[in-house]
């Protein structure tokens, strides 16, 4: 390909992932959405404008890490310690759930795989999928209600975030186990060491950036370092332990995360994210989608998928809500606030893909999921609200 023809190629994804954003936006839809759908229709799959290529790849992954340091950023660290122990057990069970159900559908459409094997961490890893949340739509939905603030709104935030740490711990683990040369006593190993490392050189820098900050706040030099450190750690923790970049990125945020200009930090990476790197991301989901394998078999596992999904985490998380006491109209409103699925289910299929875990014929059944779980999450809990008053 001439290197010119980049240029075409990333205005049209520009101008296509903008176009059906909006779209997405005006019929009550995440701009994900949209941005997906215009990968798809401009990809190989249908119009055929757009190529999959080496340039692209590493520009989505940029987007990638950019998204997980934007999503450490937007930590908050004290709201997680506020809700605690609480909300820390309605997610370990919002993520063990779906990684249970996701692997036993596959396991039932594909037959049960012996331990280690390669269809065994493809199962695990349809799992691991599941187990993402994106309350984004959820939140919208709560302040449209006034509820944002509520006991269950905040439960539903804190959860949400925790829910994201473990998930990113378990895709670590799991992609360090389909590695041929590692043991689960290494991986294990290195997994604790990254973290160690990122807690002692993280607090040291941590006080570095707040000195920096307090001397220049709110000038470039700061989200300029940040994005330094997001890139570093990304580096350090695929080459050094042997895990996830996006790990790496989504650590560097959190380090970032209470400094006092984060926000302002988040808002330069959301520039960049926003106009370039996170529509290429995307739009290269739908690039990267393919519907050779879009047989009846996986049509019905594509529904099973989306429907093992929703329910894991409404059960999940909404049993153990009700065991810690939140009454039962509260408890369903957590576990269905629970259920949205966007742009980290996403970043890590993609992951999965990348390492080859999974075909990109499963993008479709994620994307069904965004759509579905987005467009179901707003309507049921205006029906809960309207039905059961929150219980204090």
């Amino acid at each position: 390909m001439e290197s010119y023809s980049i240029f075409r190629d990333l205005a049209i994804i520009i101008i296509f992932a903008k176009v059906f954003g909006i779209i997405a936006r005006k019929c009550k839809a995440p701009q994900v959405v949209g941005e997906i759908i215009a990968g798809l229709l401009i990809g190989p799959s249908v119009l055929g404008l757009v190529q999959q290529s080496d340039f692209l790849i590493q520009m989505a992954e940029i987007g990638v890490i950019l998204l997980m340091f934007s999503a450490g950023l937007e930590t908050n660290l004290r709201d997680l310690m506020k809700t605690g122990f609480v909300a820390f057990l309605i997610a370990c069970f919002g993520v063990f759930v779906p990684l249970v159900g996701g692997t036993l559908l596959y396991m039932g459409f594909y037959g049960v795989a012996p331990w280690g094997s390669e269809k065994f961490y493809e199962a695990v890893f349809i799992g691991v999928i599941m187990t993402a949340t994106s309350v984004s739509i959820t939140v919208q939905s709560l302040k449209e209600l006034g509820k944002l603030k509520g006991k269950v709104g905040t439960t539903i935030m804190s959860a949400a975030i925790i829910d994201d740490v473990i998930g990113i711990i378990v895709l670590t683990f799991v992609i360090g186990f389909k590695n041929p040369d590692s043991n689960p006593g290494s991986v294990v190993i290195s997994t604790l060491l990254f973290f160690l490392f990122a807690i002692g050189v993280g607090f040291v820098l941590f006080k570095v950036f707040q000195y920096l900050d307090n001397k220049y706040p709110h000038t470039r030099r700061i989200p300029i370092l940040g994005l330094a450190l997001c890139f570093i750690f990304a580096y350090v923790a695929e080459v050094f332990f042997g895990i996830a970049d996006i790990t790496g990125a989504y650590v560097a945020g959190i380090i970032l995360c209470s400094i006092r200009d984060s926000e302002y930090i988040a808002e330069k990476m959301d520039i960049n994210s926003y106009m370039i790197f996170g529509p290429i991301f995307f739009a290269s989901i739908g690039l990267k989608t393919s519907f050779d394998h879009l047989n009846g078999e996986f049509v019905l596992f594509s529904i099973g998928f989306v429907i093992v999904a929703l329910l894991c985490k409404i059960i999940g998380c909404g049993l153990m809500a009700r065991i810690c006491r939140f009454k039962g109209p509260d408890a369903l409103k957590i576990g269905v606030g629970m259920m949205t699925r966007g742009e980290v289910a996403l970043i890590v299929a993609q992951k999965g893909l990348s390492v080859g875990m999974i075909g990109a014929e499963y993008f479709t059944a994620v994307i069904l999921l965004i759509i579905v779980s987005s467009i179901s999450t707003p309507i049921l809990l205006k029906i809960l609200y309207t039905k059961h008053a929150e219980i204090d």
